[in-house]
């Protein structure tokens, strides 16, 4: 017995060198989910005085900037309500208790998240829900001004839940204009939705929208016609971002399954009980087919070696039908330590490894905040000290435009007493510095500015930029290499190399 755990001790630890041996890339989008219906992951609770609400989330941007994420994923429309002072929907009953009502003393918590997810050097990802409008008919908290009461005849009862009716133009419209007033006054990075389209299934119930499909069917099949009803607002929504900024992303986080390839022959070799064309009526290949949509996301929450959904068959489909767009896995965080698969603290690392192999897959998003509060199987320690120890620049998308700004420049550094103080500044007359990228390597390193684990910091643009490397060891030699980068990660040439040395008690450098 003894000498079999040696063995499994042995090969575990010989797993574990493996996994980490692999560099880390220089690219990659990190994000977590942090979902607010039903006070999933934030607030903690409905009714919490404002200062609580805002210290819960900036504990939780920290938690998740020291795991290495660079980007947050902050639902901001749970069910036809608001996050944000909105000029269409009411205050959201997970914040106060009560739809319609402020938050206590007053802030907005869109622009407050999206400041301080900015303020770490975060992409902010605005996530809504389209079409959910009450989450329990028996017990959600309904405004005198909620879209449900202003417009019944927009929505229908589907189990305990009420939707929009995505077969009526005028909801399309309503729903698009939502979004184009937040993408107008909020400075967010991307529009974000996740996979509720049509709702998932109840067995033995059909979605009721028979009244609409009689008035706008127009002589299709009921489910070409419920596709086009999402490709349509789709279309609607991507025009929209782009004409109002076209800088802002646009991204779906579908299901897993697109098709089963005993229904079509470019599905995937799964048997997934519900799929994304067939079930949510959700055409995702033709959106990144048509350039609609600037990231998809599939949400991959199965093991490796699942019997009818196993996530090495998923995400090497995903890889292959990218269409020049951006895939990033949506690893399901919440499912460690539910069952034996998700009992082995190598699956979800396993998954990021496997993702940075694939050409076409550029990042990873979790679900959600909360799975990783109590470091579940160490995934926060494995996550900090390993896999997302160096930090990542976000991948660009080359189709958004964009330039990168003009390269900064070294001024000065000092020696303190806990590390060594450099100051650099820019003439990017254009402002569009919204990053620095800040290098670091050893006197006989390459300056080779595509190896991720020479990435010192990535630090905010600030109007007199400086930077505190604690890890400076007074006496030794290093060089320092400076970039800037725009709001879509562009990134300048390089800037002259500072060279530092110390040497009695004083800091000499010098540029090349």
């Amino acid at each position: 017995m003894m000498a079999k755990r040696i063995i499994i001790g042995i090969c575990l630890l010989s797993f574990c060198c493996n996994l980490f041996a692999q560099k880390p890339p220089k690219r990659e989008l990190r994000a977590v989910w942090i979902a607010t219906v039903e006070n999933i992951d934030w607030p903690s609770r409905k009714g919490l005085p404002s200062q609580q609400q805002q210290q819960e989330l900036i504990d939780l941007l920290d938690a998740q900037k020291r795991m290495g994420m660079n980007a947050v994923v902050l639902q901001v429309r749970p069910v036809a309500d608001a996050f944000y002072f909105s000029p269409f929907e009411p205050w959201s009953e997970y914040l106060t208790g009560r739809q319609g009502q402020a938050p206590n003393p007053y802030y907005d918590p869109l622009a407050f998240a999206i400041t301080e997810a900015h303020k770490r050097g975060m992409e902010f990802h605005a996530w809504f829900n389209p079409y959910r409008a009450v989450f329990n008919t028996r017990r959600s908290s309904i405004a005198s001004n909620h879209i449900t009461r202003l417009h019944p005849e927009w929505f229908v009862t589907y189990g305990d839940t009420k939707y929009f009716d995505p077969g009526i133009p005028e909801v399309r419209d309503y729903v698009t204009q939502v979004i184009k007033d937040v993408v107008k006054r909020y400075d967010i990075d991307a529009v974000h939705f996740d996979d509720y389209f049509y709702p998932y299934r109840i067995p033995g119930k059909d979605f009721p929208d028979y009244n609409s499909y009689r008035k706008y069917g127009n002589g299709m099949r009921q489910d070409d016609w419920r596709r086009h009803n999402v490709d349509t607002i789709i279309q609607m929504l991507s025009q929209v971002i782009k004409a109002e900024k076209p800088y802002v992303k646009f991204g779906i986080s579908p299901f897993g399954v697109w098709r089963n390839i005993d229904r079509d022959p470019e599905g995937s070799q799964t048997r997934g009980g519900q799929t994304n064309y067939d079930d949510l009526y959700a055409d995702v290949l033709k959106w990144l087919k048509k350039g609609w949509i600037d990231y998809v996301t599939p949400q991959l929450y199965w093991e490796f070696g699942h019997r009818l959904v196993g996530y090495q068959v998923l995400v090497n489909w995903w890889n292959d039908h990218a269409y020049g767009k951006h895939v990033y896995i949506g690893h399901g965080a919440y499912r460690l330590k539910s069952n034996a698969a998700w009992s082995d603290p190598y699956e979800l690392p396993r998954q990021v490894l496997t993702n940075r192999n694939l050409p076409h897959v550029e990042g990873s998003m979790f679900f959600s905040a909360k799975s990783f509060a109590n470091n579940p199987l160490g995934i926060v320690d494995t996550f900090q000290n390993h896999l997302f120890k160096t930090p990542a620049l976000v991948p660009e998308m080359p189709w958004l435009g964009g330039k990168a700004p003009f390269s900064p420049y070294f001024i000065d550094a000092f020696e303190k007493d806990n590390g060594l103080e450099i100051h650099w500044a820019d003439d990017d007359t254009s402002h569009r510095t919204r990053q620095y990228v800040l290098y670091k390597f050893k006197p006989n390193e390459p300056l080779n500015l595509n190896d991720a684990t020479k990435i010192l910091s990535i630090v905010p643009q600030m109007p007199d930029p400086v930077f505190l490397d604690t890890a400076y060891q007074s006496g030794q030699q290093y060089i320092y290499i400076l970039t800037a980068m725009d709001r879509l990660q562009h990134e300048s040439f390089p800037s002259a190399p500072l060279k530092v040395a110390a040497h009695g008690g004083r800091v000499y450098f010098y540029f090349e």
